[in-house]
């Protein structure tokens, strides 16, 4: 069974994401769908990812809305952690062929936001990155 929108663009954005220089230089590849036991800071996982059907006369589609959030310990936490969601700002903002969607078209990669806070323990900052994807089956 074929991937669907969001797992297609899940797959996609990762691969783009591990294989930035920019992104890669600061988590390697410690970008996760769910971060192990014992996680290596700092790293990312995707958040909340939402497909909302954008269909059009000729052709199925979907509008996605995702974050990816970024965790950070370090003694710089909100310093590494804004770099981080900055160089993924970098790598995906309008990065359309960069990114390959396996069994979809990829129209259109949006950079909405990203905010930077620390975490609910105290010990480090978190980054929530928001992006939008619009995808058409292909």
């Amino acid at each position: 069974m074929a991937d669907g929108f969001l797992l297609a663009l899940q797959k996609g954005v990762r691969a783009a994401l591990v294989a930035d220089a920019g992104v890669s230089a600061l988590i390697s590849t410690r970008l996760y769908d769910e971060p192990p036991q014992n996680v290596t800071f700092p790293y990312a996982r995707f958040g909340g990812i939402e497909p909302l059907a954008f269909d059009t006369d000729t052709a199925e589609g979907a509008l996605v809305s995702f974050t990816i959030e970024v965790y950070s310990r370090s003694a710089s936490g909100r310093v590494e952690a804004a770099q981080i969601a900055e160089a993924i700002k970098a790598a995906l903002h309008r990065q359309e062929s960069d990114v390959t969607v396996t069994g979809y078209t990829l129209v259109e990669l949006i950079f909405e936001t990203y905010s930077v806070t620390r975490d609910n323990e105290g010990r480090g900052y978190t980054a929530i990155v928001s992006l939008q994807a619009m995808l058409e089956a292909a």
